[in-house]
């Protein structure tokens, strides 16, 4: 196996961006990324790109193809990669095994959502979750998400306002980053004012329908300086599977594949949690953000809601948390995100956040889980 690097990086503005196609946001964001590692297309060996449901969204299969073909990039083999909300982490990872075996050299791995082509995405959406005992019973993933909140707050004394400040940190972060679908700071009373989705979790708990790309270029490690003078280290790639449904879990406030997928990381990676510089977690709703700092092992269960409202995720705090604005103020077009969160990552590791920059940024981590947590994706990165 050999040792991977990141040598350039892409991501288009998220939102809803009604004058850019499917294919045009991918090409953007690959076309970026190829010119941020130095390289031309004709270069690439291969691209793995994550999408959640083209399908359902744009009405496109055989993605794979059409990103070959639009891009200027055939016969290159490419392969779509479908992990729900992990989409993007699973192509960032089948990227890093690509090169680290050998069979690739020079690989891209991006990712691409667009959400805001259908009257109700909710549909489309709701395909992540467990059809035949929760989507087809009307459960959709906000009231989900409510549950494991109200289920933790029962446990723990977890407040509302505990969980506004998991939102209100986010935008404070993502009012800094020019790539973001909401770059705007807001307060607990205006999160806690906002309209009601599924009790506790109101609007300003949940992350938007977006539409947006981005795109990482890996090669092996020994080679990485002949691109880039900033090549980024792959210290660490796990993915790990949980229960798609609630109803099979002993624990409605621990999403076990976090837990496993972290544990492996810091395992292949040999750190612990207190030597990562700077996080970005899968925040879809304000719990999940909670939950991630827990059961990655920054703090201990029951403890987040603490941890947060003590500033210790802030970008000055203990373990900065999605400097990027996170999947609430950065935007959460699904199979972008994972690439999204690689991308902000090296940019923090570069020292080239700009505002959000987090100070002495040296080791990084990417969580991006699917649905309730059926998977995870977790990678460790490195300058």
């Amino acid at each position: 196996m050999r040792d991977v690097a990141i040598i350039g990086v892409s991501q288009t503005k998220f939102g809803e961006l009604w004058d850019e196609s499917f294919r045009d946001l991918i090409t953007t964001a690959g076309m970026k990324a190829i010119e941020d590692a130095n390289i031309e297309g004709a270069d690439l060996d291969a691209m793995y790109v994550g999408n959640m449901s083209a399908g359902l969204f744009v009405q496109q299969e055989h993605i794979a193809s059409l990103i070959a073909d639009h891009a200027g990039l055939t016969p290159i083999p490419c392969a779509r990669v479908e992990a729900a909300c992990a989409s993007g982490g699973l192509a960032l990872r089948n990227g890093i095994m690509a090169v680290a075996s050998g069979f690739h050299d020079v690989v891209i791995s991006a990712g691409v959502e667009k959400m805001t082509d259908v009257v109700d995405p909710t549909p489309a959406i709701a395909t992540a979750s467990d059809q035949e005992w929760e989507a087809q019973q009307g459960i959709t993933f906000p009231s989900l998400y409510a549950m494991m909140a109200r289920r933790h707050m029962h446990e723990y004394g977890t407040t509302r306002e505990q969980l506004a400040m998991v939102s209100v940190i986010n935008h404070k972060n993502g009012a800094k980053n020019p790539l973001a679908q909401f770059p705007m700071e807001i307060t607990v009373d205006t999160v806690l004012n906002s309209t009601m989705v599924a009790d506790p979790l109101r609007l300003l708990d949940c992350s938007p329908v977006s539409d947006g790309a981005s795109a990482v270029i890996l090669c092996p490690a020994e080679e990485a300086r002949k691109y880039t003078d900033a090549p980024i280290y792959v210290k660490a790639s796990t993915q790990a599977s949980g229960t798609i449904a609630l109803h099979d879990r002993k624990d409605l406030t621990t999403i076990d594949a976090t837990v496993n997928a972290a544990r492996s990381a810091y395992k292949m990676a040999g750190l612990k949690p207190k030597d990562i510089d700077a996080v970005e977690v899968h925040d879809c709703f304000s719990i999940n953000g909670l939950l991630a700092i827990e059961d990655l092992g920054f703090v201990q269960k029951g403890k987040g809601g603490i941890a947060i409202e003590e500033g210790m995720t802030e970008l000055d705090g203990k373990i900065p948390v999605n400097p990027s604005g996170g999947l609430k103020s950065r935007g959460h077009p699904l199979g972008a995100t994972g690439i999204a969160q690689a991308a902000e990552i090296v940019w923090q590791l570069r020292g080239e956040a700009g505002k959000r920059q987090v100070e002495g940024a040296q080791t990084g981590m990417t969580h991006n889980i699917g649905g309730t947590g059926g998977t995870a994706a977790v990678h460790i990165l490195s300058n």
